[in-house]
């Protein structure tokens, strides 16, 4: 079961992007003029999501992707194009309707579902791909590890996530505030020590089998996240964060 860290703060994460910032985020994943800060963090989130894009097969035809925590949709948009059958969850369901709003009718060959909900739901089923860009950036490192060993019992080729690396710009901008004026602040973003992180994957049995994979630490003026492939398989020489 999720821990009770876990469960607070996920009601804190559905009540900032499903009422206190939807409008906010809905801007900043559009192509709606926005301020040099927030465009800052705008073309830093273009960025990540074309790097993890670009770790999944061009052809995904007969796949099947989780996007957890897809926000307005843009990556799993972008996937089903790909030819992949694609569910996209997250907890705002404004977010979702917004998601739903601005997907296109014609994905090629693949399919698109959006949903509401967790995404450790085993209700979901299995996938051969998980995503999950900036979706877990609020949480404790030991709660990350667990997540993604609930998400790897249910996923048989790759999980792509970002983390917040601990830097001291990093940290100096969290300590003076985020990226969005008081009243639309998120749950805070726990900035975490790539070594620490790999040492918890390593020790995570629910991991097991599972290597590391690429790394891609993206910084683009207030926007500062690093992509972190694992991948199922047999170990020998893994990336380190």
């Amino acid at each position: 079961m999720p821990t009770s860290s876990y469960q607070e703060r996920r009601g804190e994460i559905e009540t900032y992007f499903d009422r206190t910032a939807s409008d906010a985020w809905g801007r900043l994943t559009s192509d709606a003029p926005v301020s040099r800060v927030r465009a800052t963090v705008r073309a830093g989130r273009d960025l990540m999501r074309a790097t993890l894009l670009g770790w999944l097969p061009a052809d995904l035809a007969g796949r099947r992707l989780l996007d957890a925590g897809c926000g307005t949709g843009a990556l799993a948009v972008e996937a089903a194009r790909r030819g992949a059958t694609v569910v996209a969850i997250d907890v705002a369901p404004t977010l979702i309707a917004l998601a739903q709003e601005r997907s296109p009718k014609d994905l090629g060959g693949g399919s698109l579902e959006f949903l509401v909900g967790d995404m450790t739901d085993p209700a979901l089923g299995t996938f051969d791909h998980v995503v999950a860009m900036d979706s877990v950036i609020h949480y404790r490192s030991e709660d990350v590890v667990v997540l993604l060993a609930k998400v790897a019992a249910r996923t048989q080729g790759s999980i792509l996530f970002t983390f917040a690396p601990r830097t001291p710009l990093l940290a100096l901008m969290h300590a003076v505030g985020q990226f969005f004026p008081r009243g639309d602040r998120s749950p805070a973003i726990v900035p975490v020590s790539p070594k620490r992180l790999a040492q918890l994957i390593a020790a995570q049995a629910g991991l097991a089998g599972w290597r590391l994979g690429r790394t891609q630490r993206i910084a683009r003026g207030f926007y500062t996240s690093q992509a972190l492939e694992l991948v199922r398989g047999p170990t020998g020489g893994p990336a380190h964060p």
